[in-house]
């Protein structure tokens, strides 16, 4: 899993282009899926979970065709992954 956060011009046009072309790209380098979070104190930001793994994050992020699929999309800056802090019971 992948935990992203990316601020974005619009929601709703990032959301066309993530659920489409976005959605392609991902499914190339072994993306099976994602949940996106607006995030509440900040109009412009969304987070996303992922389950993906970092080989194929670093594939994506690394992809030529990426950068157009980014400024379709409307994101101010690139996406950034969280770092995992642990993982515990409960």
């Amino acid at each position: 899993m992948i935990l992203a956060t990316t601020q974005v011009e619009d929601v709703d046009r990032f959301l066309d282009v993530f659920s489409t072309k976005g959605a392609e790209k991902r499914s190339q380098h072994g993306s099976k899926g994602s949940t996106v979070f607006r995030d509440p104190s900040e109009q412009d930001r969304v987070w996303v979970l992922f389950d993906w793994d970092e080989a194929g994050w670093a594939a994506f992020v690394s992809d030529p065709e990426v950068p157009a699929i980014l400024k379709a999309a409307g994101h101010i800056g690139k996406p950034q992954a969280a770092a995992l802090a642990g993982t515990y019971y409960a």
